[in-house]
């Protein structure tokens, strides 16, 4: 069963119940000035800093910016989009945003013009953060004037009359604007996976919510383990993992690019002791498994959230460890609720998981049910629909109250997941709700199943094709041709399946989180804009 560590109620959560971005750099130099942290590029915005900091210096950073900001005509409660190329100073920006008071909005940079275009026609007139390479591409076309209050350059390279924050200089200091706890402090967005995505209101109280049983769960490695996160900049879960290891005075390594070839020589550099990044990367870093340096021998502790995560990538990723008693640390959660339940896996307990089991409820945080087709609340192992209660939920999707409105029926939130409970509060997922398929009880159980059984996979997924059938979209490692025969085989006993289509991994649409789009995989093949099945495959048993 989930319980949390024994010394948790030592840990030391903010005494004001709320979770303030721009004070995050300045309480964290007050406490580790000294604590190192590293990047894997410097600030697109200033790069001449080099990319060795500390606490200190980036709470300096974050406190120049915001006075830059403040000198650019940025005020309190003002919006402010944060949308460009990737890099860290999309969270310094963010930080140095809400430290004056004004409200950050994290759009993420795989965001298609037509899409951003969207957002901030709902944002009202927003104060947009881009730069030169998303106005010259994406957003070319796009009537910037006229959706945004004004356009701040980041980045170095200037464009037009607009204004570069990295040419603002000698703005004086100001102290930091805190905003009541109850007001807006962040918005970010969904993943876009099932259409466009919803902007979602945080307020300081919210985050500090979900921050305190991510705080709680960390406390045995406070201080002790270097700390490497490669996610997403506009996530709230990055600014979440800041918030605990910034506390807790953990050297940083912070990563923009999960290419595991330009992952393994930084590892082996700064050898951490704990990993974070996203479900589908993990997949990939297991080329780092057997790779020059073992970049993965001094990890104690792989983090893991955003998604459900393949038992055969856990089993690789712990047995790379020379680390005594390593773990995976597995939260499972949504952008909108924070996370919801939790589990820790070794080597041999993820032998025996079936990837759908994601831990149990977080005890005294989160309370959830499971509701029938007409929200009857149905028994232990019987599946359904899951519903929540939790403090950490959103305020609403901004400009779309009434559709934030539909998903809560007598204050129970609608998660959109299928699953039951087990024994002890523990979770099981089946699928989303929307990627249903009639005669397969599990699309996501069949996918594990598929990636136990195959080792050349770096991903499966099977999704709705034209007719209603399952078809099974494929990715290889380094994109080899699959071997139709170990398909037929691996496939054998298994639901009817349609011929597989083999896409390079890099082709499949994919979230700032890396999470698959399946409705967009769904709208190519009903266009017939996807690739053609692998070759041979057809010819397998059942196809």
């Amino acid at each position: 069963m989930f319980t949390f560590p024994r010394l948790a109620k030592r840990a030391n959560p903010s005494p004001e119940r709320a979770f303030y971005l721009g004070l995050l750099w300045e309480r964290a130099a007050a406490k580790h000035p000294g604590t190192p942290v590293t990047l894997d590029q410097p600030l697109a915005t200033l790069p001449a800093l080099g990319t060795d900091f500390d606490y200190a210096s980036l709470a300096d950073v974050v406190a120049d910016l915001a006075a830059r900001l403040w000198e650019l005509g940025v005020r309190p409660s003002e919006r402010i989009a944060v949308h460009k190329t990737d890099n860290f100073d999309i969270a310094l920006l963010a930080c140095a945003a809400a430290r004056i008071g004004a409200v950050p909005v994290m759009i993420s940079s795989a965001l298609s013009g037509e899409i951003v275009g969207q957002l901030l026609t709902r944002l009202d007139g927003p104060w947009l953060i881009t730069d030169v390479a998303k106005l010259t591409g994406p957003l070319d076309g796009l009537p910037v004037r006229d959706l945004t209050r004004g356009t701040l350059l980041a980045g170095t390279e200037g464009h037009g009359e607009l204004p570069l924050i990295a040419e603002v200089e000698g703005a004086p200091r100001r102290p930091a604007v805190r905003m009541h706890s109850s007001e807006p402090a962040l918005i970010t967005h969904t993943s876009g996976t099932t259409g466009v995505s919803k902007l979602m209101v945080h307020n300081a109280r919210a985050l500090f919510h979900r921050l305190l049983p991510q705080q709680i769960i960390a406390w045995p490695i406070r201080g002790s383990e270097t700390v490497a996160l490669c996610m997403s900049f506009v996530h709230s879960r990055f600014f979440h993992s800041l918030g605990v290891f910034l506390n807790y005075g953990n050297p940083l390594v912070v990563l923009s690019d999960p290419d595991p070839d330009k992952i393994a020589p930084i590892f082996v550099r700064h050898r951490p002791g704990l990993v974070e990044t996203h479900p589908n990367n993990f997949i990939q870093w297991e080329d780092l498994v057997d790779a020059p340096g073992a970049p993965l021998s001094s990890v104690r502790y792989y983090s893991s959230t955003f998604d459900a995560i393949h038992p055969r990538t856990i089993q690789r990723l712990l047995a790379a460890s020379r680390r005594p008693r390593p773990l995976l640390i597995q939260l499972y959660g949504q952008s909108e609720t924070g996370p919801i339940s939790g589990a820790w896996y070794t080597e041999k307990s993820a032998g025996r998981n079936d990837g759908r089991d994601v831990g149990y409820v977080l005890p005294g945080f989160i309370r959830l049910r499971v509701v029938d087709d007409n929200g009857r609340v149905l028994p232990r192992n019987q599946p359904g629909h899951l519903e929540l209660r939790g403090r950490g939920t959103i305020m609403t999707y901004l400009g779309e109250h009434e559709r934030y409105r539909r998903n809560i029926t007598d204050g129970w939130w609608r998660l959109g997941d299928m699953g039951y409970l087990g024994r002890f509060g523990k979770l099981h997922l089946i699928d989303r709700e929307v990627d249903r398929i009639d005669h397969i009880d599990s699309n996501l159980e069949l996918e594990d199943t598929l990636m136990s059984r195959l080792e050349e996979l770096l991903e499966a997924i099977i999704v709705i094709g034209p007719g209603g059938e399952p078809v099974p979209v494929i990715c290889t490692r380094r994109d080899e041709p699959l071997d139709p025969g170990r398909w037929a085989r691996a496939t054998a006993d298994l639901p009817p399946l349609a011929a597989p289509l083999h896409w390079p991994f890099n082709d499949v649409p994919r979230t700032s989180t890396w999470k698959v789009r399946r409705v967009e995989i769904t709208r190519m093949l009903r266009e017939q804009t996807a690739p053609a099945p692998a070759p041979g495959a057809a010819d397998r048993p059942g196809a």
